[in-house]
């Protein structure tokens, strides 16, 4: 394997942790963001009231984007298994 190839292979592993990972984390945001603007309109600061939404938010997500994470890390595999002959050769 060059260099080259790994930095690819990074590369294209970097970017689909980024793609995979990014509804959830911003569907998470999206939400404290929501509940702290709504603490500080209120000064209700229950400590409770920012982590249950934002592990019910999560797990929705999860839920909906669940099979399309699934499907491009499947897809990211069968592609690196397929070219895993090339790299190493």
């Amino acid at each position: 394997m060059t260099v080259d190839q790994a930095i690819t292979l990074i590369q294209q592993m970097l970017y689909v942790s980024l793609l995979v990972g990014a509804p959830v984390i911003l569907i998470a945001f999206i939400v404290g963001l929501l509940i702290s603007i709504f603490q500080a309109a209120t000064q209700i600061h229950e400590m409770t009231l920012t982590f249950i939404p934002k592990i019910f938010a999560t797990v929705v997500a999860l839920i909906i984007f669940g099979s399309w994470i699934f499907r491009k890390l499947i897809d990211f595999t069968q592609e690196l298994l397929k070219n895993l002959i090339v790299y190493i050769s």
